[in-house]
């Protein structure tokens, strides 16, 4: 009965390691998150404070392009972190 409880105990902890695992990835990928939109938001401050005429198209395209890119690696790092979950 005693190594019943134990590998009960061990299936428990790897769960809760589990649990752990997953509540850290989010809470990073979240954080990065932040991180782009408090850029962005620093990227702004500093366009409207330096009244600077709007740049090209060509650079607002590209920088649309990195944050999709970035939003996109985020998703699929959270995608693997729920199959590993499963």
């Amino acid at each position: 009965m005693s190594d019943y409880n134990n590998q009960s105990s061990d299936l428990t902890d790897i769960q809760i390691a589990r649990l752990a695992y997953m509540g850290a990835s989010i809470a990073a990928l979240g954080d990065g998150l932040g991180a782009i939109a408090a850029g962005l938001a620093l990227r702004s401050l500093e366009k409207a404070n330096n009244q600077n005429p709007p740049s090209p198209n060509y650079n607002q395209s590209k920088e649309t392009d990195d944050l999709q890119k970035q939003i996109d690696y985020i998703i699929s790092e959270l995608k693997q972190v729920r199959k590993v979950m499963r």
